[in-house]
């Protein structure tokens, strides 16, 4: 065993401490390791690290705890604090940034995420330069007091990571505004986000003992934010270099996102194809892709790394996650190509990708949307009588497509994990147990403030438990205190009580059993694709199966079917997101009761910074986010999907049941619950490995990926992610360990950054928008009735 340093604490395991060891492409694949694990290590570029000190061969890891123990020191220095002015001061302030540019990336025409590991590494920087100030007197030393450490760095991560997010709310705020002329009181509106982004961050704290403590629960999208945690505190003088490689890339991405986003936008998106021929809507629609609801982008070549790793940086993702997207992604083509020239649903006659919903007497020449106004009351109820005047209305064949194919998936998903994961979830409903509903009926059970099991009991039970992750017995061991269960109760209890206060005040019409039954479905939801989450790093999109569940509920009421997506859907969303921010607290060894803080802070900062620019953007970009196409720069495409669903879901027996026109949509949910059964069965009964690795819900989710946005970078995410993660991870194991993360975060950093700037600067964030003059390499896009990827525009979206 390795000499510790003075003052850390070790986990007592076996594990040498000395190297941190690493993986290849061999996999997890010994004793019992799920399948989801094991398609994880296999691939997953944390697993997958050659010794910092040579370019040479790997260390095999055979478990989830071998990750946790060699990829991750499982030390630590119980004296390092928090508390500190300047992580509190930064922490804030990239709050702020984080809240900010986030929500300015939801009216983006491509889903973008902040990325942790930009926001890890701009932390560190501003933490350093802050520890730069002189400690000559009381003043200095409270601003700086001692050398910035990998506990201050943590917490100033988390509170960022949790205001950065998108609240749901904003959505149906932003939609009340665009088509239902409301605009409910500033104070009424921010107390709505608040309550809708607490509530899941109380369900997922009360769930943390069984989705973040066990060493099952690997949550492998934190491994690489905690590697360069550690990376960047353990030994500056090593790292040197390879921060310098970090600034250097940081500083030519800042520079060249100018290029793509407003001075050259052709480079966003380059068809060959649509160069060559540029009168063909059929070469749009599969070639084109470069403009929100263009095309399927086959083939195109991107320049832009902000559409590139939209929905997360390519150079991250295991090499079988990747692989089934590839194989999602090919189907999608041919699904959506099959299914607009076939006519389905007479998809002809509609846009080829549109998220608006249309009227009958649309045809091929002249997209005619629907008149929402003519079928609502004037309390934004549903008209019968409107409704059976101006017919039922259609959806676009693409989008229908995509509905099917989620909903498909997303019931796949459940029986996927009851089938290959029904360990790991079962102990979330151990309440159910005769044991446990015979304590519901004892009064002590009910004095939650007197803060149930003693220290001592607690710290026996976690360390004579083999599930629990070493990383949290360490800290147990070491003494660190847990945050009480009913701090995380009293939290869920008062945003509840908010939110039923606040569904009143902005006459949502949705009921009050309506509203409680939205947070069961966020609590049970949480609890499933939660641990999906925790043990492949796939996130699923459930908003469909909420507002189809909201539809049949509340028929006639789409305002009502919002609200309840609001607190059902952004629960799970935002539950999953603090749930993984409780895992880099417990792998960095950030004390709970700092985590708590953190998290509660940048929680309701980022619901005040959301409305804020929400607000902000709506006014400023009216006109553009109600269009169908909107631009390369602004889009309200996921405010029209969200709404659209509304409406459609509130009218779901003329649209959705059985017999009606799109019964696929409903139907899918059920053939979704079939689809998993197969493949298990072959893989029990033949052990062929082909079976394990295939997921179908992951194939199912992507196979309606290109119903949105710009999808001209699919083809540049796939290459960069292959090189990355086979050529490179293969063939260059130290080279990948070394700088594939560190590069990834640079090209996220740069590129944030700037189009924070451009946001406001030119792309009227904040007011008037400054176009770049025209050229061959910017032809005005739809402002000038062109596709800036010169394929031929449809004139009949407007």
């Amino acid at each position: 065993m390795a000499t510790q340093r003075p003052g850390f604490a070790r986990a007592d395991t076996d594990i040498p401490s000395s190297d941190v060891g690493h993986a290849t492409s061999n996999d997890i694949e010994k004793e019992g390791a799920s399948p989801e694990i094991a398609s994880i290590s296999s691939d997953h570029h944390v697993f997958d690290a050659a010794k910092e000190d040579h370019f040479g061969e790997a260390e095999v890891i055979s478990d989830a705890k071998g990750v946790l123990t060699h990829v991750i020191h499982v030390d630590d220095d119980p004296s390092l604090s928090p508390w500190t002015f300047r992580a509190m001061f930064l922490g804030i302030g990239l709050a702020i940034f984080a809240s900010v540019i986030q929500e300015i990336y939801y009216f983006k025409p491509q889903a973008i995420y902040v990325s942790l590991v930009f926001i890890t590494v701009i932390g560190y920087a501003l933490g350093e330069l802050m520890a730069l100030l002189p400690r000559t007197n009381a003043v200095f030393r409270f601003f700086n007091p001692f050398p910035f450490n990998s506990k201050e760095h943590a917490f100033i991560l988390i509170m960022a990571s949790a205001a950065a997010t998108n609240a749901v709310s904003t959505e149906i705020l932003a939609a009340q505004r665009l088509y239902y002329n409301m605009d409910p009181s500033a104070g009424a509106s921010i107390f709505l986000v608040i309550s809708s982004q607490l509530l899941g961050f109380g369900i997922a704290g009360l769930l943390r003992s069984i989705l973040v403590q066990p060493t099952r629960m690997l949550w492998p999208i934190n491994i690489p934010v905690v590697s360069l945690i550690e990376t960047l505190h353990r030994d500056k003088t090593e790292n040197r270099f390879r921060l310098k490689v970090f600034w250097i890339v940081f500083g030519v991405l800042f520079v060249w996102e100018i290029i793509p986003e407003w001075i050259f936008p052709l480079l966003q998106g380059l068809s060959i194809f649509c160069l060559a021929r540029q009168h063909s809507l059929t070469f749009t629609n599969l070639f084109g892709g470069s403009q929100g609801n263009e095309g399927l982008g086959f083939l195109s070549i991107s320049f832009d790394w902000q559409y590139i790793a939209s929905l997360g940086s390519p150079m991250w993702l295991p090499i079988v996650t990747l692989t089934n997207t590839l194989i999602g992604y090919i189907l999608c083509i041919v699904l959506f190509m099959g299914i607009y020239y076939g006519n389905i649903w007479r998809s002809q006659d509609f846009p080829f990708m549109s998220q608006l919903l249309y009227d009958t007497s649309s045809n091929s020449t002249v997209f005619a949307e629907y008149n929402l106004t003519a079928i609502l009351t004037p309390e934004n109820f549903i008209d019968q009588a409107g409704l059976k005047a101006n017919g039922i209305p259609y959806l676009t064949g693409t989008y229908v497509a995509y509905l099917i194919t989620t909903n498909m998936g997303c019931t796949a998903t459940l029986v996927h994990m009851i089938l290959w994961n029904w360990d790991d979830i079962k102990q979330g409903f151990f309440f159910l147990s005769p044991s446990n509903l015979k304590k519901l009926l004892q009064l002590s059970f009910w004095v939650f403030w007197k803060g149930g099991k003693s220290k001592e009991e607690h710290k026996r039970e976690v360390l004579e438990n083999p599930k629990m992750d070493p990383h949290y017995k360490m800290m147990v061991q070491a003494g660190y205190e847990e945050v009480p269960n009913w701090w995380y109760a009293n939290v869920l209890l008062l945003s509840f009580a908010v939110g039923m206060g606040t569904i009143y005040a902005v006459k949502s019409s949705l009921p009050w059993w309506g509203y409680i039954v939205s947070n069961i479905f966020a609590l049970v939801f949480i609890l499933i694709f939660g641990a999906q989450m925790g043990l492949t790093g796939f996130q699923f999109n459930q908003q469909p199966i909420i507002q189809m569940i909201a539809g049949y509920l509340h028929p006639g009421k789409p305002l009502a079917n919002m609200y309840f997506t609001v607190f059902g859907f952004n629960g799970i969303q935002q539950g999953q997101w603090l749930l993984r921010d409780l895992k880099v607290a417990q792998l960095v060894h950030l004390s709970p009761k700092s985590t708590f803080t953190a998290q509660m802070l940048g929680a309701v900062i980022g619901a005040v910074f959301n409305y804020i620019m929400m607000k902000s953007i709506v006014t400023n970009q009216f006109k553009i986010l109600k269009s169908v196409e909107g631009s390369n720069v602004w889009s309200g495409q996921n405010v029209q999907q969200y709404n659209t669903l509304a409406i459609a879901w509130s009218i779901a027996g003329d649209l959705f049941s059985v017999g009606a026109r799109y019964q696929w949509v409903t139907i899918s949910y059920l053939v979704g619950f079939i689809v998993p059964v197969p493949f298990y069965l072959l893989h029990r009964y033949t052990k062929i490995r082909f079976f394990e690795y295939i997921n179908l819900p992951i194939v199912l989710w992507y196979m309606g990926w290109l119903f949105v946005g710009v999808n001209a970078s699919i083809g540049s995410y796939f290459v960069i992610g292959f090189i990355a993660q086979f050529y490179l991870r293969k063939y260059k194991p130290g080279l990948f360990v070394k700088y594939n993360y560190l590069v990834s975060a640079a090209l996220d950093g740069g590129t944030q950054v700037m189009v924070f700037i451009l946001s406001f600067a030119v792309f009227g964030g904040s007011g008037k928008s400054q176009a770049f003059p025209t050229w061959a390499g910017n032809n005005g896009g739809v402002a000038n009735g062109k596709n800036i990827d010169y394929c031929m525009y449809n004139s009949a979206n407007g």
